[in-house]
């Protein structure tokens, strides 16, 4: 039986994170909401699943994942479980919760990418609150940006298992996403990270290793690869992006 992944058509955001993993591993699954509304799918299917009642805990937000009659919600949660059964997790258990904190510290990251172009309130366009969004945007650049990007690096730095991998010494569902932080945040912010590689070699030499997987790289150059947009969570706006300090 497929996985059934729900998250909005058109859109990247959070739902690439766990469609990463499942095409590194060629799992077997579709995207509910891309599908024909004819034939049960699409974005109805996925917000009458959101506003079930025969479900005893229904979704909030996508994305969530179907797996038979298991409906799991959020990201980080859904990599979790995906993990162990794509072969995308740590052996050691004990590793699987070093891997999840990781995980939740880059959904952190992705959160405060969101608030760089909607800073005072999601309910507003981003034309709304532009000047607070620059505000917001350049203090991310200069100070939280580099406060994140530092501690991945020492995590690389330190892994016992070497610094080719963020857990362990085989590639993880973190080593994916990760994979796809930093390449969000080269569309959203060319210029604040012209210099990633020299200030963080760790992170993008395995940005670059994870591009260069046959099954990541096959999946790039496919149609099911959507492209970067301002609908999204990371937005290319350039009066927000600027050289980091």
């Amino acid at each position: 039986m497929s996985f059934e992944l729900y998250y909005w058509d058109g859109l990247q955001g959070r739902g690439e994170f766990v469609r990463l993993a499942l095409e590194e591993a060629r799992a077997d699954y579709i995207e509910v909401a891309r599908g024909d509304e004819a034939s049960g799918q699409g974005t109805g299917a996925m917000l009458a699943a959101m506003r079930s009642r025969s479900v005893s805990c229904p979704p909030f937000a996508p994305p969530f994942l179907r797996d038979g009659d298991l409906l799991i919600s959020q990201t980080a949660n859904i990599l979790f479980y995906l993990g162990p059964k794509l072969g995308l997790a740590p052996a050691d258990e004990n590793l699987r919760y070093v891997a999840n904190g990781l995980q939740l510290t880059i959904a952190d990251v992705v959160t405060e990418v969101h608030d760089t172009h909607h800073p005072i309130a999601s309910g507003l366009y981003y034309e709304e609150q532009k000047d607070a969004a620059k505000l917001r945007a350049h203090d991310f650049i200069d100070h939280r940006l580099p406060k994140f990007m530092r501690y991945f690096e020492r995590v690389l730095q330190q892994n016992p298992a070497g610094d080719a991998h963020l857990v362990g010494a085989a590639l993880t569902y973190v080593d994916l996403s990760m994979f796809q932080l930093i390449d969000a945040l080269h569309y959203a912010f060319p210029k604040a990270t012209r210099h990633f590689g020299e200030h963080y070699p760790r992170l993008a030499a395995l940005h670059d290793a994870v591009a260069a997987r046959p099954n990541v790289a096959a999946y790039l150059a496919s149609e099911r690869r959507l492209g970067y947009n301002e609908s999204c969570i990371f937005r290319h706006y350039p009066e927000l992006d600027k050289a980091a300090q």
